[in-house]
């Protein structure tokens, strides 16, 4: 098994995940009592890594999502058994990365994430922060233009941090990392689930919109350059 995807599903993660948790913390010694600029500096330097990292591994394999992995086998792209081994790169990429966004700012290794984000509104706000994503990735995909994937996602998450009420999570292991951060970035575990369960809907719900949408275009994975059906 070719090992340079889980390899750069790892590495990208990682660095995801520490820029969402450093820049939090970072906002927050440097913007106190300022939530509303606190976001605003999460949500660019997020957008800003997204570009930084789907440019790079673009070439090997840069989804960084088990939403967005799992939606790519749906669609044909990729086997399943290859996807079930990304997802488990993903998340402990994220893993990797909370830890390091941690001691980079001097906080525990792990902390137990107190911010509890509950509610149907939150929980809807996740359903339409991944449904855009799936739909934006995709769609950018399956209409040719796959070199604009990174400032497609990058400029989705971006604007999804504000207009969605749950400041768009859309993503199982960011959530999974983001909850052993007791910072800015964090999320009660007691949340987790069913911010992740409404992240699967969404996925759902936009693997569906995006198959109504673009029924005959030829199949094709978010972020690499060629298919890995049946590796």
């Amino acid at each position: 098994m070719d090992l340079r995807a889980p390899l750069a599903e790892l590495v990208g993660t990682a660095f995801l995940v520490a820029a969402v948790v450093g820049s939090g913390i970072a906002a927050t010694r440097m913007s106190p009592d300022q939530p509303g600029l606190q976001l605003l500096e999460n949500s660019l330097v997020t957008g800003a890594a997204l570009v930084a990292l789907i440019l790079a591994l673009q070439p090997v394999s840069a989804s960084f999502n088990p939403v967005v992995t799992l939606v790519e086998a749906a669609l044909g792209a990729l086997a399943w058994r290859r996807a079930g081994v990304l997802v488990v790169t993903q998340v402990a990429g994220g893993l990797i990365g909370v830890v390091v966004a941690n001691l980079m700012f001097g906080l525990p290794v792990v902390s137990a994430a107190s911010h509890v984000r509950e509610g149907a509104g939150l929980w809807l706000g996740e359903v339409v922060a991944t449904l855009g994503l799936v739909l934006v990735v995709f769609g950018a995909l399956r209409s040719g233009r796959g070199h604009s994937v990174a400032y497609a996602v990058a400029g989705w998450i971006t604007a999804a941090y504000w207009f969605t009420s749950s400041t768009s999570f859309a993503n199982p292991a960011v959530t999974l990392a983001r909850a052993l951060s007791d910072s800015f970035a964090g999320i009660a575990w007691s949340s987790v689930p069913a911010f992740v369960l409404a992240q699967l809907v969404g996925g759902v719900l936009g693997l569906l919109l995006v198959r109504a949408l673009f029924p005959q275009a030829e199949l094709a994975g978010p972020v690499r350059r060629t298919q890995e059906v049946g590796s």
